[in-house]
């Protein structure tokens, strides 16, 4: 039976494991900021465009790849251990990170934080999801969810105060005194948890689940980067993944010890708790990319007041994510889930207003509001995955999780990414059509390449700027199209309110 008290020192161990998680999800919004100086020839590493490209997904394709493998190890070997191990290889890693001599020595330093990363994330899930009670998990979960929304939001403000104040290498160093305190805190205050019953090991599961994933991945990063889906780069390796993650889930259904039990997708609750997180990551994530352009580039904010603009949207998750339980319990997870998609959808459609005048409090007021509705998404949708599974399996949910979070995140990117950079580049052509042929295919490429050009032609700045604000509001419609198909999604599909259990009270029978 599963216990109902949870361990003693749970909200102890619930803090080290949001400070833990700190550095990882710091360091995905924190290295968006240091691109431009890691590209300067002087400054930096004298990165091109594809080498920076390839720092980012060289960590994004290693972690999405390796998540659900490192979910099932833990759950046989100790998440504690998974969780020390995970922290030590993304220190070391940082570390190699921060003093890389070259662009090829920082994408592979890149990809070796991407393996720390994958060992990280599903332990921490998966030890709250041991070491709280039922009635508590879901509040830990919307606290845990708080604290990753703060982390997004200070990333890139710390990133804009170190690139101004250090060298790029800073931002890859901070995460080493982080790991260092974590690594002593997992240590001293995290109990070990693992499945008591391990089933034999699945090593054709395991790999042919790697393989898959990273296939796909990378096809959806080859996607973004050729603004194209007709490439032989993008159809071959995506096509192969799919049929490689079709053979998983053969394998996983014919084997009676399967890494993960396929037959949890015909539990209404987790199948649709997964769709709803990966439509929001999409439609987010993409939101996201054409956001960074918008502020720093057409309203023309520093990387620190950038940063400093998305505290509204981490300040409503820090706000009202730990509160979600109470409204799903209130409401029932279809009612909650269904009114906060709907406002998600709102909040993505608005961003098809914004233009170069748009005042500063409608742009926090969208962020803030789009802020708390995700709030009342993620928490919910994490706890229904997590509780329809085994508390023995939980680092496998986990890591299924955060499998479906960095793909879908990913190919939002690529997706959105191209909408934007084929409507740009049709809008801009007019405006170039009196340069070189060399320089308007280079300025043509997307409003930053614009913008270089733009130095010595500012005549061709104006038309840019109403160009990407075209891409972005046509961009900014798909999504909310996409989010609103989550909306139908969670609205047919995700179980309603649970009936209330009354209490019958025995009474003595009455003396006559």
């Amino acid at each position: 039976m599963e216990p109902q008290t949870g361990h003693p020192r749970r909200w102890a161990i619930l803090g080290v494991l949001v400070f833990s998680l700190l550095a990882v999800v710091l360091d995905n919004t924190i290295l968006n900021v240091a691109m431009k100086t890691i590209a300067d020839p002087v400054e930096g590493l004298g990165a091109t465009q594809s080498e920076l490209e390839w720092a980012i997904n060289s960590y994004t394709l290693v972690f999405a790849g390796l998540l659900f493998t490192f979910g099932v190890i833990g759950d046989r070997t100790g998440r504690k251990r998974m969780l020390f191990i995970g922290m030590l290889l993304f220190g070391l890693a940082s570390l190699a990170s921060a003093y890389s001599q070259d662009p090829m020595q920082l994408i592979l330093a890149r990809a070796a934080m991407g393996i720390g990363g994958a060992a990280i994330m599903p332990a921490t899930l998966a030890i709250i999801s041991n070491v709280f009670p039922p009635q508590e998990r879901g509040k830990a979960i919307g606290i845990w969810a708080g604290g990753v929304g703060l982390a997004v939001a200070i990333g890139p403000i710390t990133g804009g105060f170190l690139i101004e104040h250090f060298w790029w290498g800073s931002v890859f160093l901070i995460n080493v005194p982080i790991v260092l305190i974590s690594m002593v805190l997992i240590a001293t205050v995290v109990p070990e948890s693992r499945d008591p019953k391990p089933s034999r090991l699945d090593p054709v599961g395991v790999v042919l689940s790697i393989i898959g994933l990273v296939a796909v991945v990378y096809g959806i990063i080859r996607m973004g980067e050729l603004a194209t889906v007709a490439s032989a780069e993008v159809l071959l390796p995506t096509v192969f993944g799919v049929l490689v993650l079709a053979a998983f889930v053969w394998w996983e259904r014919r084997i009676d010890h399967p890494a993960f039990d396929v037959r949890n997708f015909g539990n209404v609750r987790f199948t649709s708790a997964i769709a709803m997180m990966g439509i929001v990551f999409f439609a987010m994530m993409g939101g996201m990319f054409f956001l960074t352009f918008y502020i720093q580039i057409v309203k023309g904010y520093s990387p620190i007041e950038a940063g400093a603009l998305m505290i509204p949207f981490a300040a409503a998750q820090l706000i009202f994510a730990p509160l979600s339980q109470r409204v799903n319990q209130r409401f029932g997870a279809k009612a909650a889930s269904t009114a906060s998609m709907i406002v998600v959808t709102a909040a993505l459609a608005a961003y098809a207003l914004f233009d170069r005048n748009t005042p500063i409090w409608l742009m926090e007021t969208v962020f803030f509001v789009q802020g708390a509705a995700m709030a009342n998404i993620m928490p919910p949708a994490t706890t229904a995955i997590m509780e329809s599974l085994p508390r023995e399996k939980a680092g496998v949910g986990s890591a299924m999780s955060n499998t479906v979070r960095q793909v879908a995140g990913a190919l939002g990117v690529a997706v959105l990414g191209s909408v934007l950079s084929s409507a740009y580049r049709g809008e801009i052509a007019p405006a170039l059509a009196h340069l070189p042929e060399d320089v308007r295919h280079a300025a043509g490429e997307s409003i930053m390449a614009t913008v270089g050009v733009a130095q010595g032609n500012p005549a061709i700045l104006n038309p840019a700027f109403d160009a990407f604000l075209d891409g972005m509001h046509l961009t900014a419609l798909v999504s909310a199209v996409i989010a609103l198909v989550g909306v139908v999604v969670v609205a047919i599909w995700m179980p309603g309110k649970a009936p209330a259990v009354v209490k019958v009270e025995q009474k003595e029978p009455a003396v006559v």
